[in-house]
């Protein structure tokens, strides 16, 4: 069966005017499904993760639906408000937006905290058509009424699971009480936990479901490998692995702030050029970091989960999950980080013996055994013959220098598959 284009899904000629000069071909799954529904003026309720085009999928029929209405709200006001829990998500739906947009007419504005609240002001004193932004900041604006919420005709809920773990509801609620009740409402959630499916049944009128597994829409893309190393040993295998070229944009998680900057510092003193993103940088910091990385002078960002939804870079080689993460979703999300626009990529695991349950529940998770990577010298040191090993007892490939002929093969090239998806 012929995948639908974007005109097939009734996107506009301004709209896919732009999504040709960014390159984006096809549209992926979850924007087939979406985009046609939203352009008829359906809730929708959406499972997917970042990665799946999720963010191409509510904007494009946004842009749409406005440009073809134009009006202006009033001061202080918008007409569509798009909540996201992290102000790099926010920073990032703000651009595709301007990007998918540039062809129309339309007025934007970001709201986020860890800067001042100045020039976020100035940007609402005229109003604006489409309005992103962090739940906190956002209630404190409408409270000194430097915003105003009256005007708003669709509502997107982003990343839903993530605005519950980092306490946003309450937030969120007293932002939608606000809102007109007849209104265009949209909700997006990696996952679908019964207090999420309470929300959305709280907050959306009959909507339509769109289910594109946060289990396949990367995992499936993304080469992933697993390397059974020693606390102790870690360091010194993550600097070995960088040794290798190939791994040319390099994104390492760890689980903790203390242990990024840690880690951060520990590969500058060993040669290579590093920055950590995460929860308590402030903002400045945060955007100075994702430039820097996004700019190629910094080879490799260090993150904590805080910050995983929220990086979108292409060209990201690699993904190294320097400690696994203590729930399996987390892992598709950091591995999600170089598998984007529809491009393959490597996701590499350091897992120490403490660590085997969390790989065991991601393995449980994806339905996917990771594939064991026993070639370098410091890997199964004190785990050789575990049962872990023993399911896949070859080695799954190599992505760095090797010490013996018969294992000097190159990591995979990260090319694109069928041309890059919008999202």
């Amino acid at each position: 069966m012929t995948s639908p284009s974007f005109a097939d899904l009734g996107v506009s000629e301004p709209l896919r005017r732009a999504l040709h000069t960014q390159r984006y071909i096809n549209p992926t799954p979850i924007q087939a499904q979406a985009v046609p529904a939203l352009l008829a003026g359906k809730d929708l309720l959406g499972v997917a993760q970042t990665g799946s085009g999720k963010t191409a999928a509510f904007a494009l029929p946004i842009l749409q639906r406005l440009a073809a209405q134009p009006l202006n709200p009033g001061p202080r006001r918008t007409r569509a408000l798009i909540l996201a829990p992290t102000r790099e998500l926010a920073i990032q739906i703000g651009d595709d937006c301007k990007t998918y947009g540039r062809h129309l007419n339309l007025r934007y504005a970001l709201i986020f905290g860890g800067v001042g609240q100045a020039p976020q002001v100035k940007a609402m004193a005229k109003g604006v058509d489409i309005l992103v932004a962090t739940p906190g900041r956002l209630l404190d604006l409408v409270s000194q009424d430097q915003v105003r919420l009256d005007k708003v005709s669709i509502l997107v809920l982003d990343e839903a699971d993530r605005m519950l773990d980092m306490g946003f509801m309450p937030d969120v609620r007293r932002i939608v009480s606000t809102l007109p009740r007849e209104r265009q409402s949209l909700m997006f959630s990696a996952t679908m936990p019964s207090d999420v499916a309470k929300i959305a049944a709280d907050f959306l009128h009959q909507p339509v479901r769109v289910d594109v597994s946060p289990t396949t829409v990367t995992v499936d893309r993304v080469d992933q490998r697993v390397l059974f190393v020693a606390a102790p040993d870690k360091r010194a295998v993550l600097v070995d692995l960088l040794t290798d070229p190939a791994l040319a944009r390099v994104i390492v998680f760890t689980r903790t702030k203390h242990g990024a900057n840690r880690l951060t510092q520990q590969l500058e003193n060993a040669g290579v050029t590093a920055r950590a993103i995460h929860g308590n940088k402030s903002q400045g910091a945060r955007q100075q970091a994702l430039e820097s990385f996004r700019a190629g002078s910094a080879r490799v960002l260090v993150a904590t989960d805080i910050a995983a939804r929220g990086i979108d870079v292409d060209g990201v080689t690699h993904v190294i999950n320097y400690e696994l993460p203590n729930v399996p979703e987390s892992y598709v999300h950091r591995i999600g980080r170089t598998a984007r626009a529809g491009a393959s990529g490597i996701a590499l695991s350091l897992c120490d013996p403490s660590e085997r349950p969390l790989l065991r529940e991601i393995e449980k998770l994806t339905c996917k055994a990771v594939a064991i990577d026993a070639a370098h010298p410091l890997a199964n040191r004190t785990t050789h013959g575990s049962p872990a090993v023993a399911r896949n007892p070859r080695p799954a490939g190599n992505s760095r220098r090797s010490n013996t002929k018969a294992q000097r093969r190159p990591a995979p090239r990260v090319v694109a598959a069928g041309g890059r998806h919008a999202g």
